[in-house]
C-alpha cells in the first residue's frame, strides 16, 4: 500500500482528516488575503474557522486511552461547537454589515471602502 492509499483511503488514519482541515484553512487564508469582495472575505474566514475545528476533533480521536482518563475525549468537540456558534452568529453580523454598508456606498468591495463616515 502507498502512502497515497493510506493517507486517503485508510479509515483509521488521521493523516487524512489533517490533510483536509490543512487544505481547507489554507484555502481559506487564500481567499482572506486576495479577495476584495466582502462576502469572499467572509467566506474564507468561515473556511478558516472550520479547518481548524475539523482538526481538533480529528486528533480528539486519536487521543491514548490512559492521556484523557475520565474526560471521554469531549473537550475538542464542545470547542468545535463553541467554534461553529461564534461563526454563524459572525456570518449574521457579517451579512447585516455587508447589508448596511451597500446600501450607503452602493458596493461591497472592501478596498474602496476608506472612512467610516456615513
Amino acid at each position: 500500500m502507498t502512502f497515497f492509499d493510506r493517507v486517503l483511503l485508510g479509515p483509521d488514519s488521521v493523516e487524512a482528516y489533517i490533510l483536509v482541515g490543512a487544505l481547507m484553512f489554507i484555502v481559506g487564508l487564500f481567499c482572506m488575503l486576495t479577495r476584495r469582495n466582502f462576502f469572499g472575505l467572509l467566506m474564507g474566514i468561515e473556511l478558516v474557522l472550520n479547518g481548524a475545528s475539523l482538526s481538533f476533533v480529528a486528533y480528539s480521536g486519536f487521543i491514548p486511552v490512559g492521556v484523557s482518563e475520565g474526560f471521554d475525549r469531549i473537550e475538542p468537540q464542545v470547542f468545535s461547537l463553541f467554534v461553529i456558534v461564534l461563526a454563524a452568529a459572525e456570518a449574521v453580523i457579517a451579512f447585516a454589515l455587508a447589508l448596511a454598508l451597500f446600501q450607503i456606498r452602493n458596493t461591497v468591495d472592501v478596498t474602496r471602502i476608506d472612512d467610516l463616515k456615513c
